[in-house]
């Protein structure tokens, strides 16, 4: 089998399991408890949580341990718009092709009196930070931007948009879970106040993910119960699941500039590839994209088709996002860049990751064009060039 889904979720590494193991077999207790044995949870979690700090230079009492991204995101928003609203400020800044946990919950807002503006995109998926600055006015209170799309991969430039909100006195929020353990992050030097993340994107456990919260910006509890993480989120702590987070993003950064290398070479070799194809087009920026992030459009091809076809081969892979993937509707990222709702719907995402070898590149491009080439021949629905 060809795994090429890692955006959807990754394997844990056998150091994140054995961590967990430790945790499940040993120090099962509760760490807020006082005896002895669950004081050694709780010396296993703030140990955690010091070492996730250190990935993303923050300090251990900024990180808020959650249930995933979705819940991060949620609290982070939230956070925003609720000291925006103390302050008399309730408009908030983002862009269309944000994750579907980002523009639900600006959807709630918009119901509740709020004014959100989301901000297009350029063809290749990037927003500018000249466009954020424009956008921003006397009474917006927070400005939401995705550290890279976990769709078509475009990176955007969160440096300077962070430095934009700083200098405007604006919070700055961003869903880093596509970015953390594959792209460098420094929550100070950025300029973020919020950072959301999800452990099961860089070879951790599912069900759990962390909210950075810079240190004096308010953080609004969205699970109300007890006072666990420093009352900032109920709930007794998934200890075993947190220490294995920081195995994982611990192992991730350690060798991340070495993963960057090999992955730039195979995407590269798959984008280089996939474009002989007639008709194809490559969604995302050519360059500044994740480094295991390669996702195509094949006019005359529905992308659901090609990838059970791919599936048959032994080669998982996806037509974007995994949360998604039951909606009939065409991708509001695809949309967002220009791609016509056939177009969008043709769409094939890959993602690698270190476990991807030179011959699974060669088997996917030996494949790929096979199985467009069948597809096209079973539809009468033209394609570029044809008369």
């Amino acid at each position: 089998m060809i795994y090429m889904d890692h955006a959807a979720t990754t394997q844990m590494t056998p150091a994140v399991i054995q961590a967990m193991l430790l945790c499940m077999e040993d120090v099962w207790y509760n760490p807020s408890s006082l005896y002895m044995p669950a004081q050694r949870a709780a010396e296993m979690l703030r140990n955690a949580r010091s070492h996730i700090a250190a990935c993303i230079n923050a300090s251990p009492e900024e990180i808020i341990f959650t249930s995933g991204g979705s819940e991060a995101d949620n609290q982070a928003i939230l956070s925003a718009a609720q000291a925006g609203s103390k302050a008399g400020k309730r408009h908030i800044v983002s862009t269309a092709i944000e994750h579907h946990a980002v523009l639900h919950t600006l959807e709630k807002l918009e119901q509740e009196g709020y004014a959100v503006e989301l901000l297009d995109v350029h063809s290749n998926g990037i927003v500018s930070a000249a466009q954020v600055e424009r956008a921003i006015r006397k009474d917006t209170c927070l400005v939401t931007v995705m550290y890279a799309n976990n769709e078509i991969g475009s990176i955007q430039p969160i440096s300077e948009i962070g430095a934009v909100c700083r200098e405007k006195g604006v919070i700055f929020h961003t869903d880093a879970v596509q970015a953390a353990g594959h792209l460098p992050i420094d929550v100070k030097a950025q300029n973020i106040d919020f950072l959301s993340l999800s452990a099961h994107k860089f070879h951790g456990p599912k069900g759990i993910g962390v909210l950075y919260a810079r240190s004096g910006i308010p953080v609004t509890s969205v699970i109300k119960g007890g006072d666990q993480e420093r009352g900032q989120r109920a709930g007794t702590e998934n200890v075993p699941a947190v220490v294995g987070m920081a195995a994982a993003l611990e192992e991730s950064c350690s060798h991340m500039a070495e993963d960057t290398r090999k992955l730039t070479i195979l995407r590269d070799q798959l984008i280089a590839g996939l474009s002989q194809i007639p008709h194809s087009v490559l969604n995302g920026d050519l360059k500044n994209r994740l480094p295991g992030n390669v996702n195509f459009s094949f006019e005359g091809v529905e992308g659901e088709s090609l990838v059970l076809l791919l599936d048959q081969r032994g080669i998982c892979a996806s037509t974007g996002s995994a949360c998604t993937s039951q909606s009939l509707s065409p991708s509001h990222v695809l949309l967002a860049i220009g791609r016509s709702d056939e177009m969008a719907a043709s769409a094939l995402r890959l993602s690698l990751d270190m476990d991807n070898t030179q011959a699974d590149v060669d088997e996917v491009l030996r494949t790929v064009p096979e199985l467009v080439k069948e597809l096209r021949g079973k539809r009468t629905v033209k394609v570029w060039g044809n008369k």
